[in-house]
């Protein structure tokens, strides 16, 4: 029987409530475009050994 992983909720990066998603101690996510449903806000993250790191884009320059 394999033993239980560690998983938690992916929590929004902007209003700081649980998203729809779950990840485990061994996901590894990049450029995972993250939705949440209460503020609905989208944020690029990165994933990895349960740490959640926002790629922050740049803005558009205007020419």
């Amino acid at each position: 029987m394999m033993p239980m992983r560690e998983q938690e909720w992916i929590i929004c990066p902007v209003c700081g409530s649980k998203t729809r998603d779950r990840m485990r101690e061994d996901t590894v996510l990049e450029n995972f475009p993250l939705f949440c449903p209460k503020c609905k806000q989208e944020q690029l993250i990165n994933v990895k050994q349960l740490q959640i790191s926002v790629i922050k884009e740049p803005d558009a320059k205007t020419q």
